[in-house]
C-alpha cells in the first residue's frame, strides 16, 4: 500500500473515530498532495509524499515559533498537535551520528572541498537523504564536513 493510500485510510478511520484534530491535519495533507498533483500533472509517489509531509512539518514548526513569540500558546498547541500527526507519516529518521557519517562519505566520494562547494554538496546529499533526515541537521553536517 502506498503512503498516499495509507493516509486516505487513516482519514477514514479518523472520521469514524471523530478525531477532529487528526482528521483536519490529514485533510490538509491530502489537499497539499492534490494541489501538487494538479499543478504538476503527475501522480505522487511515496518520495514526493514524504517531501510534502516534511514541508508541512517545517511550516508548522515555523508557526509554533511565531505563535510562542506572540504569546498565543493556544495556537502553538494546535500546531504542535498537527506536527505529531504529520510525523507519523515520515520514515524512520537517521540519528545525528548516522547523518554525519553519510554526509562525510558523500562529500569525500564526490571530492567536494571547502565552503565554495556547499551548494553542490547539499544537492548531492539531499538527493540521497531526502525524507530520511532533517535538512537543517544535514546542512550543519555538510558545513562541518567541508570545514574539516
Amino acid at each position: 500500500m502506498s503512503l498516499k493510500d495509507q493516509i486516505t485510510e487513516d482519514m477514514k478511520s479518523a472520521m469514524r473515530a471523530k478525531d477532529s484534530v487528526r482528521l483536519g491535519t490529514i485533510r490538509l495533507l491530502l489537499a497539499a498532495a492534490k494541489q501538487k498533483e494538479v499543478d504538476e500533472r503527475v501522480l505522487l509517489d511515496d518520495i514526493a509524499m514524504v517531501a510534502i509531509v516534511d514541508k508541512l512539518i517545517k511550516q508548522r514548526k515555523d508557526s509554533i515559533a511565531a505563535f510562542t513569540q506572540a504569546a498565543r500558546l493556544d495556537l502553538a498547541d494546535k500546531e504542535a498537535a498537527e506536527v505529531i500527526v504529520l510525523e507519523a507519516y515520515l520514515p524512520q529518521r537517521l540519528s545525528a551520528d548516522e547523518v554525519a557519517a553519510a554526509v562525510r562519505a558523500i562529500v569525500t566520494d564526490s571530492g567536494f572541498t571547502g565552503p565554495g562547494d556547499m551548494g553542490k554538496a547539499m544537492a548531492a546529499v539531499k538527493s540521497q537523504l531526502a525524507g530520511k533526515a532533517d535538512m537543517a541537521q544535514v546542512s550543519a553536517a555538510v558545513k562541518a564536513a567541508l570545514a574539516g
